[in-house]
């Protein structure tokens, strides 16, 4: 059942995975970096890509330096990440119905970014589309966090509105559902490949648009 929303004036995206394709972002983790560090350490590309994930692995998802591109470099001796995310901005890929979705609901609601990727990241995925949004949000870079409740709550403190007046939409179950849901935020959980059941799910971001709709 779909919940009620009355009085609903931000609409806040999560990028990776909701907005954009993740394959600006495999290149850089998973080609870029293991080929610097290759030529670095003068090995061959796949000996460096296993030492590379190995030091990934090592860290984990649930810290910040995850999510830290500048971090990685400094720790693999790669000099400055900038000119090398620069030269695959042509991997940055956009789902089909992002363009007219935002377009849309541009003219009815602010449009807001919230999003768990570092602003380095974020100065390219958004590159063509960042006109859309009045503010944006990286959790990592603007509070030192993961998508929290508290995040959250700080991006509807700056935005001067209170959670139920927000809908966040995003791919993450835990960091884009629950986390926002837990402070009054309507979140919907966006499962492109269908593989779950989950209650306020949805298949693309034209079913939030036919949502917002009515």
């Amino acid at each position: 059942m779909w919940p009620v929303m009355d009085g609903i004036k931000v609409v806040s995206f999560d990028v990776e995975g909701t907005l954009v394709t993740p394959d600006f972002s495999y290149a850089i983790w998973f080609e870029a970096i293991p080929r610097h560090f290759a030529d670095r350490k003068g090995t061959g590309f796949e000996e460096a890509r296993r030492a590379v994930e190995e030091e990934y692995q090592k860290v984990g998802d649930q810290r910040l330096e995850w999510y830290d591109i500048q971090y990685w470099f400094d720790k693999l001796d790669l000099g400055i990440p900038d000119p090398v995310m620069e030269g695959y901005q042509s991997r940055v890929c956009y789902y089909p119905e992002v363009g007219e979705v935002l377009s849309s609901l541009s003219g009815i609601y602010k449009l807001t970014v919230a999003s768990g990727s570092a602003r380095e990241f974020l100065r390219y995925l958004l590159r063509d589309i960042e006109p859309y949004f009045a503010r944006v949000f990286s959790s990592v870079s603007d509070y030192r966090r993961l998508k929290t409740p508290e995040f959250y709550r700080k991006m509807c403190a700056v935005l001067g509105v209170e959670p139920a007046q927000v809908v966040h939409v995003g791919d993450n179950w835990q960091f884009d559902c629950v986390a926002p849901g837990e402070i009054g935020i309507h979140a919907f959980y966006l499962d492109r490949k269908r593989q779950g059941d989950h209650q306020n799910s949805l298949a693309s971001l034209t079913q939030l648009k036919a949502h917002l709709s009515g």
